[in-house]
């Protein structure tokens, strides 16, 4: 049997029995440290032509997008950001101005959260790899998990989903899209080069919660896509989910490039929109999006049945399952 055999997901469960079950299997791993503290640890690797490649991002852009993604994975556990160590591995032939530029990139997003470089490694490999770990701090009765999802919860994503998407197609096909502006064009490009880590909700977040006085919520981020981080949280909390195409936060412009399907599709599926996908008491979840605004919404309910729906509350399309093999699969 080989690993394509068997894809990511069989992967993952083959590789979390070699850790201990109460670490992994949110967005991070977290180790208390004191009584009231616990460290949060996240590690992501790209690859050349896998993760980023030349025809999409230079090297400044995929130092950011690879600083965007860890610091993504603490906002999802409720952490904030402390460092991160980087090892790198380049060619020989490798231009020094490409790994400059990279770690000029990295500093670019990580600054803006006061999150330093604490070092890390170099080695030599035939193709352009790096592997990032970010280390966070979250108080331990504020951090949000995958497994505490509760049926007749509210699904919260916190902005819009398929623009990276779209980011990426008009950087692919040159051809996409000549019906738009310019600026309109550099917003979707920007949301796919540029994403931008929701550390920002955090806040919003304690401070809805902390007035209820108790601390309901689950969650994970939306690198993978929309569906595949509402499947996740379900799976992991036992609970199924109805989620209502007409909620989703669809950038308007799509009504200019796509199908409504197909606009569909890529905030479903698209990934890498780096949103948060919260789970939460429903008069919790609509102060949430009052308070944060900016196209956020509830896109959905926690139902006691494990099934997960791609509903339509205007009755014209009919109810699908929403699946985790649709989006991004490394095998």
């Amino acid at each position: 049997m080989k690993v394509k055999d068997i894809g990511e997901q069989g992967l993952l469960r083959i590789l979390q029995k070699f850790c201990p079950a109460e670490i992994v299997g949110d967005d991070c791993a977290v180790m208390a440290t004191n009584p009231n503290q616990s460290l949060a640890i996240t590690t992501d690797m790209l690859v050349d032509g896998v993760h980023f490649s030349d025809r999409t991002t230079g090297a400044y852009g995929a130092g950011w997008r690879a600083a965007a993604a860890n610091l993504s994975d603490l906002a999802a556990m409720g952490a904030r950001p402390l460092a991160v160590t980087v090892a790198l591995a380049v060619a020989a032939d490798t231009a020094v101005v490409w790994v400059e530029e990279f770690y000029r990139g990295m500093t670019a997003c990580l600054q803006a959260y006061h999150t330093p470089i604490a070092g890390g490694d170099v080695v030599r490999s035939p193709v352009v790899t790096v592997a990032i770990t970010a280390f966070g701090q979250v108080e331990f009765d504020r951090t949000i998990s995958r497994s505490k999802a509760r049926s007749n919860w509210a699904i919260v994503a916190t902005g819009v989903h398929g623009a990276s998407r779209a980011g990426l197609e008009l950087l692919l096909n040159p051809e996409f899209g000549q019906n738009l502006t310019e600026v309109d064009r550099a917003s979707l490009i920007l949301a796919h080069q540029r994403p931008q880590p929701r550390l920002d909700v955090l806040p919003v977040v304690w401070e809805i919660l902390d007035a209820a006085g108790e601390f309901s919520i689950a969650g994970m981020d939306s690198s993978d896509g929309l569906a595949d981080a509402i499947i996740q949280v379900c799976q992991a909390s036992g609970v199924g989910a109805k989620v209502d195409r007409t909620k989703l936060p669809i950038p308007p412009i799509f009504s200019k490039i796509v199908s409504a399907e197909k606009a569909v599709d890529w905030a479903l599926y698209g990934g890498e929109d780096f949103e948060l996908v919260l789970f939460l008491p429903i008069d919790r979840a609509k102060l949430l999006v009052e308070k944060i605004g900016n196209a956020a919404a509830i896109v959905g309910i926690a139902t006691e049945s494990t099934d997960i729906w791609l509903t339509d509350s205007s009755g014209i399309y009919p109810d699908s399952r929403l699946k985790l093999d649709r989006g991004f699969q490394h095998f």
